[in-house]
């Protein structure tokens, strides 16, 4: 046997019953509030009412001339019935002085003392009382009867207090009917307006609500992944700290506009889109994100649900990924062409030319010997040496000469942990990639790399990495515009285009550096890169740096 655990009343039903009990409670009260007042405003009107009677019946000539007859009994006793059914009162007593009584509703009552209080009046005052007499309790007003100036007899008129509660409960049946009808509507109307919001609340109750609340927000600022809600305007409804991290803003940016949040023309276009944008990848300041937008609409475009991803790290591992890939294909190329000579070689043995093929495999190995040494004399940092002897490689392949100048100098050791490996790869790679691209088909065809450090004054020292080639240039008004993601003069490939150059000039913000394209000598572009390196050395000034000095012939690799 199991036993069932109620489940608690939803928000909805506690707000309906809360609203419920509310109107009852107001009713009844009013209700409760009204049936006092109107019993109490009832005696103030039947105690005017009951004055008036006897005032009008103390001033009448033929009630004191009834008094002035042997039987005064005789003509008062029918006149007060007529008067009783006429003012609606409940008995009408014309007494003596001394309270005999002349008239009584009930007449045997008649020569027996009144039952009230009769000494004001007989001091010739007129007042109202509430009494219990022979009737019951009764509202009455004693009134004297003067004749030339004398006091000849009193006159009460009453109303029975049953009569008055009467009188207060039929406005109270008519007060409770509007009442009920009150609160019917009332009633109706909560119950429509939270059955409404029963549906918008999906049944939930309050702590439901809550708990999902909690859970709502610790989710949504423990994702790595950046959220962003916008509403019809492109505003800022909601933003997680993943969100702000990636986006690089600061402060309370919930209700700023898009547009104010200081992103690039680019993102900040794919923000404000209205339709749908699936896996795009955009530049921030520091980062590379992909971005996913999809408009929230309901009849109405009611905002915009953005989702950004970080994949920055990816992209370096890409272009890493790519520098290793073009330098096995450069070094299976180095192979392909190796075989070729070894079977050379053969064949000069083969044909008894054993000193020929001698001489042929010295001057081949001292060739590759001697680009090797050439490179790696020049920049002795591993990976940047791998990097150029890769991109040498396949450079050679697509027929342009790629030169080291003799100007590059940069040793083992030499940079800073600040400045990664991977961020030298990007940029790098990219510019010499860009170059090679640029060049490819001029006459001649060549890419001249500078590496080396030089001294910046009190700040230390800073990498200077200059890449020029011998292509068709950079047009001085498109100088900004290489540098944008999505700009490119080269036909569009799969993957797209105009990454390259973005991904150089932010990894070159991320510390701090400048980047600039200028006209090479003899043409061309030359791209330039300074990394400032800070105290790295030490305090000792780079190695064989060469200080504003221009890259000069060099040798090929």
């Amino acid at each position: 046997m199991h036993l069932r655990v109620p489940r608690p009343r939803s928000l909805a039903g506690q707000l309906f019953a809360m609203q419920a009990v509310l109107i009852a409670v107001v009713v009844v009260g009013y209700a409760l509030f009204s049936y006092i007042s109107d019993r109490g405003q009832a005696q103030d009107a039947a105690g005017r009412q009951a004055r008036a009677v006897s005032l009008a019946i103390a001033d009448s000539p033929s009630v004191a001339e009834a008094i002035r007859t042997p039987d005064p009994t005789a003509r008062l006793q029918p006149y007060a019935v007529r008067v009783m059914r006429d003012t609606d009162v409940d008995f009408v007593t014309i007494m003596n002085p001394e309270g005999i009584r002349w008239t009584h509703p009930e007449p045997k009552q008649i020569g027996h003392p009144f039952q009230g209080h009769i000494e004001r009046a007989q001091r010739g005052e007129t007042f109202t009382e509430t009494y219990t007499g022979t009737l019951g309790p009764s509202v009455r007003a004693v009134t004297p009867i003067t004749d030339d100036g004398r006091i000849v007899g009193l006159v009460s008129a009453g109303i029975k207090v049953e009569e008055i509660s009467k009188r207060a409960q039929e406005q109270l049946t008519a007060l409770t009917g509007v009442a009920a009808g009150a609160l019917l509507l009332g009633a109706v109307g909560t119950y429509v307006i939270n059955a409404r919001l029963r549906r918008h609340t999906h049944g939930m109750n309050a702590d439901e609500l809550s708990r999902m609340h909690d859970y709502h927000q610790a989710a949504l600022h423990a994702v790595r992944e950046g959220l962003l809600m916008l509403d019809g305007q492109y505003r800022v409804a909601l933003i997680n700290d993943g969100g702000r991290e990636l986006l690089g803003v600061r402060g309370d940016v919930v209700g700023a506009s898009v547009a104010d949040l200081g992103l690039p023309s680019q993102l900040t276009g794919a923000l404000l889109a209205s339709e749908q944008r699936v896996d795009e990848v955009h530049l921030a300041a520091e980062r590379v994100l992909v971005v996913n937008t999809s408009p929230v609409s309901g009849g109405e475009r009611r905002g915009t649900v953005v989702t950004l991803r970080d994949v920055t790290e990816l992209q370096s591992l890409t272009g890493e990924l790519n520098s290793e890939r073009g330098f096995t294909q450069a070094l299976r190329s180095q192979a392909h062409e190796a075989a070729n000579r070894l079977h050379t070689v053969v064949s000069l043995i083969e044909l008894g030319r054993a000193e020929e093929a001698v001489e042929f495999a010295t001057a081949e190995l001292e060739l590759a010997q001697a680009l090797t040494d050439q490179v790696v004399a020049a920049v002795s940092e591993p990976v940047l040496a791998a990097l150029l002897l890769g991109k040498t490689a396949q450079a050679n392949e697509r027929g342009v000469e790629l030169v080291v100048s003799q100007d590059s100098r940069l040793d083992d050791g030499l940079l800073p942990p600040s400045l990664p490996a991977r961020d030298l790869v990007t940029i790098l790679g990219n510019l010499v990639d860009n170059a090679v691209d640029a060049a490819q088909g001029a006459v001649p065809a060549r890419v001249t790399v500078a590496a080396y450090t030089e001294c910046s004054g009190a700040d230390g020292s800073e990498l200077v990495l200059r890449v020029s080639d011998t292509g068709a240039g950079v047009d001085p008004a498109h100088a900004d515009l290489v540098f944008q993601r999505g700009y490119s003069t080269k036909p569009a490939d799969e993957g797209g285009r105009g990454l390259g150059l973005a991904l150089v000039r932010q990894a070159v913000r991320r510390h701090d550096g400048t980047l600039t394209v200028t006209e090479a000598e003899g043409g061309g572009a030359r791209f330039e890169a300074r990394l400032p390196l800070g105290d790295a050395q030490g305090g000792e000034s780079a190695p064989a740096a060469v200080t504003g000095s221009r890259p000069g012939p060099g040798g090929a690799v």
